[in-house]
């Protein structure tokens, strides 16, 4: 650095009088050498008793460039024994712009790693499973070497050990947040990151039972709030031993479908799964504590207040009392669905479609063909082949008993039976989710329905218009002969 003092002119001073002041100059004087400009340690390095939460929102805001975020919850914490790390993790209280567009977007920044307080990278993969990709925060390792690289990372036993702690103490914070008595906090988390414990439940299986309980999903008994898996069992029926589901694209559309209305009808909650992802999610979750899941838009559907043969047994009666229409159905609705069965489940809905234990739901079929198509593929119509539904038909509702009289009055070959069968498949496909192949054709059938009523009741207001004539004619009749009468009993 260089300073300035004055020193004597010895130029200016050699005519100097004696007794006269000498005179001075200013000359500057450089120096070398070196000063520390930041005295103070790293955030991370700190003890947490020494650090205010201010001090920890300000260095989130800083450090990820998130000005107008506060953090939600944040952890401090240091390893110690065989490796030497410390770390501070922070979730965000708003979804970072980047995931917004791409969950896993690759340039998100969310992991900033030094060793030995030399900052290396944020954009190692392997230093968090990707589920915590909205996970915020700092580790800072002494065990790493500086020139780290991702092969070394790859095969580094450290970096696992710290990948462990990570997870948990992330999992942990989720947890404090779920056990917040405001409630509205574990919702916001939801909203912003809930799709990310679904894949955490379906990638990380040695974390997969910490993570189940963290899910929140709507449910029949209420439709507003989020339920979890434990909610839902403290609310179970006596001897009740399933956790029963539905897939749907929505909650008005999982209310809606008559497969739900099966198990609602006998007092059951459903959860309602309106995503793609839960459907692959809850393949990964097959039991909870002692609870077996349950889709209840697959076949073969046993409710835990029944015996499974007498169920059975009651199937079989309606398929027997019921022959003709199960097999018209059958051969009307050919290449359409799989079989036709009938059901004492449905109370509402004249018919639903069900898939066998391993076909797909709408939803993720809906989900395939859209990948296939992206991809470059066909419109994926072969699916539909390894996917026919069976239809489930509800003998006691009045649409199937016109149905069956239709058959009785007009035979099979008739038109109009077989448009009536083809509308009640149609109805029981939208309503269970599916897509109508043909709205043309369906729109035609609804018009010639139509149409055909309209026939009907002109026919019948005319029938009924000239019984009231004929009916209007008699009485004038019996008037004018009343009338006679009184006047001839006058003239007598």
């Amino acid at each position: 650095k260089t300073e300035y003092k004055k020193v004597p002119d010895e130029e200016a001073n050699k005519d100097l009088a004696e007794g006269e002041e000498p005179k001075m100059k200013t000359v500057p004087e450089t120096t070398e050498g070196y000063e520390q400009m930041n005295t103070n340690k790293p955030i991370w390095l700190r003890s947490p008793s020494e650090v205010t939460e201010e001090e920890y929102k300000d260095f989130y805001q800083s450090a990820f460039r998130a000005s107008y975020d506060e953090p939600m919850a944040h952890t401090h914490f240091s390893l110690e024994g065989q490796i030497e790390c410390k770390s501070i993790l922070y979730i965000p209280g708003m979804l970072p712009f980047e995931l917004s567009r791409d969950m896993f977007d690759e340039d998100s920044r969310n992991i900033r790693l030094y060793v030995k307080r030399v900052f290396i990278n944020d954009k190692f993969e392997d230093i968090v499973p990707r589920w915590l990709k909205f996970v915020r925060g700092v580790v800072d390792s002494q065990d790493l070497p500086l020139n780290v690289s991702r092969e070394i990372l790859q095969k580094s036993k450290v970096l696992s050990i710290i990948n462990k702690r990570l997870v948990r103490k992330s999992l942990d914070m989720i947890q404090s947040i779920a056990n917040d008595e405001d409630e509205s906090k574990y919702i916001m988390f939801w909203n912003n990151f809930g799709k990310y414990l679904k894949v955490g439940v379906i990638e990380d299986q040695r974390n997969k039972d910490d993570i189940i309980p963290l899910l929140r999903f709507f449910s029949s008994a209420n439709e507003d709030e989020y339920t979890s898996l434990d909610q839902y069992i403290e609310g179970v029926k006596e001897g009740q031993k399933s956790i029963y589901y539905v897939t749907a694209d929505g909650k008005a559309k999982a209310k809606m479908s008559p497969a739900a209305e099966k198990v609602r009808s006998r007092g059951f909650e459903v959860l309602y799964l309106t995503e793609p992802l839960d459907e692959i999610m809850i393949e990964s979750v097959t039991n909870y504590k002692d609870f077996k899941l349950v889709d209840v838009s697959k076949e073969g559907l046993n409710l835990d207040d029944e015996d499974k043969e007498e169920r059975q047994k009651k199937e079989e009666e309606l398929n027997a009392s019921h022959k003709s229409v199960k097999e018209f159905l059958e051969a009307a609705l050919a290449g359409k669905v799989q079989k036709v069965k009938m059901t004492d489940l449905l109370t509402e809905s004249p018919a639903a479609l069900v898939q066998s234990a391993y076909g797909m739901s709408p939803t993720m079929q809906r989900y395939m063909k859209a990948q296939n198509v992206a991809s470059g593929g066909s419109d994926a119509g072969a699916m539909g082949s390894f996917n026919q539904a069976v239809l489930e038909v509800n003998p006691n509702h009045p649409v199937v008993q016109d149905l069956e009289q239709m058959i009785k009055a007009q035979g099979e070959e008739s038109e109009e039976p077989k448009n009536f069968a083809t509308l009640i498949y149609d109805v029981a496909a939208l309503t269970s989710g599916y897509e109508i192949e043909d709205s043309g054709d369906f729109a035609q059938r609804i018009l010639k329905m139509m149409t055909s009523k309209a026939v009907v009741d002109i026919k019948d207001a005319e029938v009924e218009a000239a019984i009231v004539e004929e009916e209007t004619a008699v009485v004038e009749e019996k008037v004018s002969s009343v009338e006679v009468v009184d006047a001839v009993t006058e003239e007598d």
